[in-house]
């Protein structure tokens, strides 16, 4: 008997190392890359993350989810606090349109809508080329480092909501890296 249970909570694990069959808690950050261009510094990011069932029913619900991209570049400094740069922050609104039938995707006043949730994921997931700093903000020859989070923002949810929120709401992912000379990330 000591020995079915063994084997059943082997069989148990393995299953949850499996990509696919278990929702995360968080996000796993999968690629983090900094460019300097003519147009000042641009962040490159891609991230992994699936929805809890609470957040992808809150959303079937008409609840609108809200996606928050930070990234600062900020300048070391010996003899005082570290100087900030630069500051960048994007906002997407996901919701379910249930008339149309479709996910909604929002950020400033462009809006795009995705007949799956997992094509509204894959936009969500990632980002490429957004300009964090101007040409100005960043000196050649000084130690900069960036501090990135991305996180899925439960201050913008209906109150009633963050009174009881459940833990599959936690979706976030924060990272300090040093920038190089180039600006690209050590």
């Amino acid at each position: 008997m000591l020995a079915r249970i063994a084997i059943a909570a082997f069989i148990a694990m393995l299953l949850a190392l499996l990509p696919g069959g278990v929702r995360a808690d968080g996000i796993e950050l999968a690629q983090l890359a900094t460019r300097k261009s003519d147009d000042g510094l641009e962040l490159s990011f891609t991230t992994r993350f699936e929805l809890s069932r609470a957040a992808e029913d809150a959303l079937h619900k008409g609840v609108p989810l809200y996606f928050v991209a930070e990234a600062t570049v900020l300048r070391n400094r010996w003899y005082w606090r570290d100087a900030r740069a630069a500051h960048a922050e994007r906002t997407w609104r996901l919701a379910w349109q249930s008339l149309t039938r479709q996910y909604r995707i929002s950020t400033g006043g462009l809006h795009q809508s995705f007949a799956t949730l997992d094509e509204a994921l894959n936009v969500l997931r990632g980002l490429s080329a957004w300009r964090i700093a101007e040409p100005r903000d960043i000196e050649d020859g000084s130690n900069h480092y960036l501090e990135f989070s991305y996180r899925l923002d439960v201050t913008q949810l209906p109150r009633p909501m963050q009174i009881g929120l459940q833990s599959g709401f936690a979706l976030s992912v924060e990272q300090k890296r040093n920038l190089a000379p180039d600006f690209s990330l050590k």
